[in-house]
């Protein structure tokens, strides 16, 4: 019996090796990583002795913030709305702008010889970050509010024409198909089939957008153009970490409850479902289930 099975072991095929073209790309690819992070690393000085001493420092720092200076907070809250004025003007401009680029660089909307150069337009002016675009527009209209504002609308104008287009181009064609056929016009197209099938998804890519300009609103206050980073950076600068604190606090709290709202409503509009979460039911967006009627 033994031998049977020896000899049935003996004649099993051998085990299939693993083909050497991906195991050779897996650690090409593993190289084309490691090689410029170790490259990097060096570059920046980055060693393992001050990668051990960073959470110390930072410790040192956090634990003199708190806590924090109270007496300051009318003026912080005061300055972050400042941030929240120049982050919903700025969405606003992105939003209305950005959804005519959005119709005029998707292929399905419009013509190649038209849609080529909005898409360029719009990738040029994602190539600037917030920061780069507002030290740009500084020597024009000075320091404060206004340059911020400019500069995150011309940034959301880019970030979000460049989503509105991607959402239309992924509709369904179906019923536009179908509303060319019954004769309607390019304009009852879009209104009656376009807008119903993408509107959902813009509507949260705006209020994702809404979120990102209110952090980058407090970073452009760092050069002067508004916000309440002007503040952070000063408490800093003089080391007055007290009042440096309760500006972070304020900004805190204020970002995650936007996140929250932002993304219950974000999650309403695109899948139509009421959220569970604590934020859904502070804003009604959570229905009470209506008890049966008795017979």
């Amino acid at each position: 019996m033994s031998s049977t099975v020896t000899t049935q072991a003996s004649k099993s095929p051998p085990r299939p090796q693993a083909p050497v073209g991906p195991r050779l790309i897996r650690w090409g690819v593993t190289l084309i990583i490691l090689i410029p992070f170790i490259w990097g690393a060096l570059g920046l000085e980055i060693s393992p002795g001050r990668i051990a001493r960073a959470p110390e420092l930072v410790w040192n720092i956090v634990s003199a913030m708190f806590p924090p200076d109270w007496s300051i907070l009318g003026r912080s809250m005061d300055k972050m709305l400042e941030s929240l004025y120049i982050a919903w003007v700025a969405t606003i401009i992105g939003a209305m702008f950005s959804f005519v680029f959005g119709f005029l660089a998707a292929t399905n909307m419009a013509p190649r010889w038209i849609a080529t150069p909005i898409r360029a337009l719009l990738s040029a002016i994602r190539a600037f970050p917030e920061l780069v675009l507002a030290i740009m527009l500084i020597p024009a209209f000075g320091l404060g509010a206004f340059t911020g504002t400019l500069a995150l609308g011309l940034h959301s104008i880019g970030t979000l024409g460049k989503l509105t287009s991607e959402v239309i181009e992924g509709i369904d064609e179906g019923p536009l198909e179908a509303m060319k056929s019954a004769g309607g016009t390019k304009l009852s197209t879009i209104r009656f089939g376009v807008l119903p099938q993408a509107m959902p998804n813009i509507l949260a890519y705006w209020l994702y957008r809404f979120e990102i300009n209110v952090r980058a609103s407090a970073v452009l206050g760092i050069i002067g153009a508004g916000g309440i980073g002007a503040d952070l950076f000063s408490f800093l600068k003089f080391r007055d970490f007290p009042q440096a604190g309760m500006t972070l606090l304020v900004v805190m709290v204020t970002v995650l409850l936007i996140d929250g709202v932002s993304g219950a409503v974000r999650r309403r509009i695109i899948s139509g479902e009421p959220g569970k979460g604590p934020v859904s039911k502070l804003m009604g967006l959570v229905r009470t289930p209506r008890p049966a009627p008795q017979q």
